[in-house]
């Protein structure tokens, strides 16, 4: 179970730094595009190539930990790559991070051991085929719901002549984008699976394009969802979303369960709890800062932040609280686009 645990967090770190990487190393370039002299110049970017480099080395190393445990516990310690995103910007891109930022990462630090602890390795001895069409009549009937509410709001808010923040569609966008990375990582899990019980060896690549497929059309809502929405809330929705339908598909289609000892199921749930505890915290840190006393301000406030401020009055975090979570946000899954940079 350690193993999986690390190979999860590894694959986590993977995919977050190598999004920043290749985000830093597109600074310099023009739009990917097809053109022989722009793949020329992002092949020999060493920044851009060392970013994608270890996106796939990440990617590997999160399916062989799905090859090897539960759902219910990579796709948990999967959403602490935000966590490790935090650390490495801080040490490396000397982004500037706030008492409640280090008190997020302790939590998320502690349900990876919480989950480590607590999950145990489970044999699917068969695939409930039954409740697969279930699960799917579900999604499809929650997807149904979700974006008859959204259109409903979009005309209401025409009518009317709204303006401000648009809550409603940032969180179901944010909601359906979770929704399909967590089943994403189910279908992934239940090729290999399948394979194991000795179903044809085709079904691990068929299993994994679809896979694929699915985190696509997760990221299409995501995009937009920031699009027109607020990073924080978006985000949020996203990765709790993600941690809780991965969980619950994977209980129902592949029929894991909760630990049978109490200990072990206490610290599996008190893992969870504290990982996605973790997960909102780093989204929202600035703006839940912002709304304390000032005297709780200074103390969360770091005194490397104060020293920003004091050098920098036009710093990030001081301008603009919202970026510094844009940019977090581009770490949790496959792709980034210059319509999550709008957001």
């Amino acid at each position: 179970m350690w193993e999986s645990v690390a190979l999860t967090l590894a694959g986590a770190a993977g995919n977050s730094i190598g999004k920043v990487l290749q985000k830093k190393g597109t600074q310099i370039l023009p739009p990917l595009s097809f053109k022989l002299k722009v793949i020329r110049g992002y092949a020999l970017n060493r920044l851009w190539i060392s970013g994608f480099l270890l996106d796939m080395c990440g990617a590997a190393l999160m399916l062989t930990a799905l090859s090897q445990a539960p759902v219910s516990v990579v796709q948990p310690i999967a959403g602490c790559g935000l966590a490790i995103l935090c650390v490495f910007s801080h040490f490396y891109l000397k982004e500037v991070m706030n008492g409640l930022d280090w008190i997020a990462i302790t939590l998320a630090g502690l349900g990876t051991i919480g989950v480590g602890v607590g999950g145990e390795e489970q044999k699917v001895e068969e695939i409930p085929l039954f409740n697969i069409p279930w699960l799917v009549l579900s999604v499809v009937i929650l997807f149904v719901l979700l974006n008859t509410w959204l259109h409903i709001y979009k005309r209401q808010r025409r009518e009317q002549e709204l303006t401000g923040p648009e809550v409603i569609e940032e969180v179901i966008y944010g909601l359906e984008s979770g929704i399909l990375f967590g089943i994403s990582s189910v279908i992934s899990k239940m090729g290999f699976v399948m394979s194991e019980m000795g179903f044809p060896k085709i079904v691990v690549p068929a299993a994994i394009s679809c896979s694929v497929a699915c985190s696509a059309v997760g990221f299409v809502y995501q995009t937009r969802g920031l699009k027109h929405g607020r990073a924080i809330v978006v985000s949020t929705c996203t990765s709790v979303a993600s941690i809780v339908s991965g969980v619950v598909a994977g209980m129902v289609a592949l029929d894991e369960h909760l630990p049978t000892a109490p200990t072990s199921r206490f610290f599996l749930l008190l893992g969870w709890f504290f990982i996605i505890t973790g997960v909102i915290l780093l989204v929202t840190s600035t703006r839940l800062i912002a709304r304390l006393p000032k005297p709780v301000q200074k103390f969360l406030k770091s005194n490397m932040e104060r020293s920003h401020s004091i050098r920098r009055p036009g710093s990030a975090r001081g301008k603009d609280p919202i970026q510094s979570t844009t940019i977090h946000a581009s770490s949790l899954h496959i792709l980034t686009s210059p319509g999550k940079e709008k957001a």
